[in-house]
């Protein structure tokens, strides 16, 4: 049993616990982070990639409209590098009520979010695959991120300022003494060791579990998990992110994400974050409503699928998901259920992230009576020295410029033998999936065909991790690939994964051979 002391421990590895850590260790405080998986393995893992500008809120949920619009400003300031400028459009469609267009306009103005109508010959030229009969457009300034390598910088920076991060390290008990959280019992996946941490205050930022948290105190935190479908074309078919003009509803943003393009988003309530499936019927709807912004999507290549679960927090009846505020709600359970040294932050969006850690750090300072300032949104994140800003050429304008064409390792994202090992050796994976999430391993048309035997070699040579490394590692890795390419088999997508098959099953032997303890 190992033991560890901290004044602050964060539950939850995703945008807002990170956003938390970092907080925290900037403002003087001993602060340490857990979670269950890897970083971003969760829901700020699984969404579309936006940037919100608000306007996707400024007609029903205004107060989220301008936080949004506010924190959109101070990313674009701190975090360059995780964020491409793409810009972003609301179109009316032949199928479209105009009238809404006029609401939509005003809702933006009150919130103080820049709107401009353009031209549909201008939208044309911008965006030439676009409906030609789209009647309206009116541009904002949405954008893409980049999740994975926001959560990175955060954790990094944060460790710069003296604290720590621990993945693989699931919390399995919350000691209880006199009404107080003392701290949390968690398991070390990786050395299956049982580790005790104490702290002064603990906060609950596990997203879409932050109900199962909470009742490991005895406490009801009611969260509503609404499953998002989204779909991912082979190419980048669009430059820039377009909405529907409308209420929000299914299939009606498409947005651009370093070499493709996502459809999103369904929205399906679900018992458990773990354990969900993808309908045949949502991808349906998603290449249908796809298809009435980009006329002939059907035809194109379809990448995979997958799911994210969005944490909403429900205080009072709704009629569906999409009635429920996209705010973020901080619950003190001091006050609200006479437990001490435990609160926790539920709901809110990737884009207020850094918001949201600063309401709860706010919270934490008065809780320990310790008044400091907030400083997150003056100082930038650090960056990869290798990495350029976040734009569809940096990565190719990098490998040219170091003449590195013959070293790559995933040629579809054009991950080098330098990227990978980087990752594998500075990143502490545990897994090939960690690596992909530092260097988009397998996320292109192959989906991890040519790439994932030459990094389970690199992950084997330079770390062999105890619990995924060799066979296990690699075949871990297929599994995850197949289960976002399953549900989309067809075309030339279910021909890349029989040739895959025929590659790991039928050359390789990947499901049959020596153990996985036997390495690769």
């Amino acid at each position: 049993m190992r033991r560890m002391d901290t004044e602050v421990l964060v539950i939850g590895g995703g945008a807002t616990g990170t956003g938390v850590l970092r907080d925290l260790a900037m403002r003087g405080f001993r602060a340490l982070l857990v979670e269950q998986r890897d970083l971003t393995q969760g829901t700020s893992g699984r969404y579309h990639g936006l940037l919100h500008s608000g306007a996707r809120y400024a007609v029903r949920d205004r107060a989220t409209a301008a936080e949004c619009i506010a924190e959109n400003r101070i990313l674009r300031r701190i975090m360059p590098h995780c964020i491409e400028d793409t810009g972003g459009y609301f179109v009316v469609t032949p199928d479209d009520d105009e009238a809404y267009a006029e609401v939509f306009v005003a809702g933006c103005r009150q919130a103080g979010i820049p709107v401009e109508e353009i031209p549909i010959a201008a939208m044309l030229r911008e965006e030439p695959r676009l409906n030609p009969r789209i009647r309206r457009c009116f541009r904002v300034p949405d954008g893409s991120a980049d999740s994975f390598a926001a959560a990175e910088a955060n954790v990094a920076s944060a460790r710069e300022h003296g604290a720590t991060a621990l993945t693989y390290h699931p919390v399995e008990r919350l000691p209880l003494t006199h009404r107080r959280v003392s701290g949390a019992i968690c398991r070390d996946l990786v050395k299956d060791e049982e580790v005790v941490i104490h702290a002064d205050m603990v906060v609950n930022a596990a997203g879409a579990w932050s109900g199962r948290i909470a009742a490991l105190a005895g406490l009801s935190v009611p969260v509503r998990c609404g499953k998002g479908t989204m779909v991912a074309l082979n190419h980048r078919v669009l430059n820039t992110v377009v909405n529907r003009c409308r209420p929000a509803s299914d299939g009606d943003i498409i947005v651009p994400a370093h070499t493709v393009v996502v459809i999103g988003t369904t929205d399906v309530p679900v018992d458990d974050p773990d354990h969900y499936a993808i309908e045949a019927w949502e991808i349906r709807l998603m290449l249908d409503e796809g298809a009435r912004l980009l006329p002939g999507l059907r035809d194109m290549r379809v990448l995979r699928a997958w799911a994210g679960v969005r944490p909403l927090y429900q205080s009072g009846p709704a009629d569906g998901n999409r009635e429920v505020s996209r705010g973020h709600v901080l619950l003190d359970h001091a006050t609200r259920d006479g437990v001490d040294g435990l609160i926790t932050i539920v709901g809110g969006k990737w884009t207020t992230y850094r918001l949201m850690a600063q309401d709860v750090v706010d919270r934490v300072c008065a809780l320990l009576g310790s008044q400091r300032e907030c400083r997150t949104h003056l100082e930038p994140l650090p960056r990869h020295a290798s990495k350029g800003g976040h734009y569809l050429g940096a990565t190719l304008a990098r490998v040219e410029t170091d003449r590195a064409a013959g070293a790559l390792v995933c040629e579809c994202e054009l991950a080098t033998r330098a990227d990978v090992a980087h990752a594998v050796t500075a990143g502490e994976p545990t897994t090939l999936d960690d690596v992909r999430r530092d260097v988009r391993l397998g996320m292109g048309p192959c989906q991890g065909g040519f790439c994932s035997y030459r990094a389970a070699g690199m992950l084997h040579t330079l770390r062999r991790p105890t619990g995924g490394h060799g066979r296990r590692a690699l075949a871990d890795f297929l599994q995850s690939r197949w289960r976002g390419l399953q549900p989309v088999l067809a075309g030339d997508q279910l021909r890349q994964a029989r040739l895959n098959e025929v590659i790991y099953a039928g050359l390789l032997g990947i499901d049959r051979g020596p153990a996985a303890t036997d390495g690769v």
